[in-house]
Formats: C-alpha cells, structure tokens, sequence
C-alpha cells in the first residue's frame, strides 16, 4: 500500500504563487508516476501535471508556461510550483500515484490518491 500526504494548499491573491508538496510513503518502489489532478464544484477531476520516475513530463493546456512538476526521489515528495495563479486554478487539488512507467492522463490509470488540498485564488 502506498500513502501520499499533500501540503501547501491555502489561499492566494490572482497573479501569485503556491508550492504544493505531495510525499509518497509505504510500498514506494512499486510507484513509477506521480502527479496532481484537481476538481472545481460542479467540473469533473482533471489532470494538471505528472511526471515519471525518469522525469518526463506532462501539463494541462491550460497550465502550461504557468505550472512546474518536480520530483525530489531522496524525500520520495513531488511537488508542483503554481505561479501566475488564476480564479480558475481554484479547486481541490489531489496527488497521484501509478505504477506503469508512463504519464498520467485523464480517466483512469491512477493506482493511488492523497486526500486533497483546498487551493483558493481569489480575483
């Protein structure tokens, strides 16, 4: 089993920036991609970012220029550098976890989910 522990949410003024961490524990070999989805009231849950193992990675559209994924494999923590934050960023945001050493996408593939954190950008 693996468990993964987020941090980092809050609230934020338009045009400012977040880090969110997400640290990884138990059964962690088994974990190849990790990554963050979010949901906003009413939206389905989307893909934001992820990365493999190997570093290769993948963005939303529309957070693309504005998001970084990192991973840190020493802490087994990944993390998501949010700037130039917009009201829509506003959502739940949930880490990821998968075993296949591949991206993450939309509509399944996840193996494991964190119990989110609230990120709030106010205009």
């Amino acid at each position: 089993q693996v468990q993964l522990v987020e941090s980092g949410g809050g609230l934020v003024q338009s045009g400012g920036s977040l880090r969110l961490s997400c640290e990884a524990s138990g059964s962690i070999f088994y974990i190849n991609a990790m990554g963050w989805y979010r949901q906003a009231p009413g939206r389905q849950r989307e893909l934001v970012a992820s990365i493999t193992r190997g570093g290769s990675t993948n963005y939303a559209d529309s957070v693309k220029g504005r998001f970084t994924i990192s991973g840190d494999n020493d802490k087994n923590t990944v993390y998501l550098h949010m700037n130039i934050l917009k009201p829509e960023d506003t959502a739940v945001y949930y880490c990821a976890a998968a075993r296949p050493a591949r991206p993450l996408v939309n509509n399944g593939g996840v193996d494991y989910w964190g119990q989110g954190t609230q990120v709030t950008v106010s205009s």
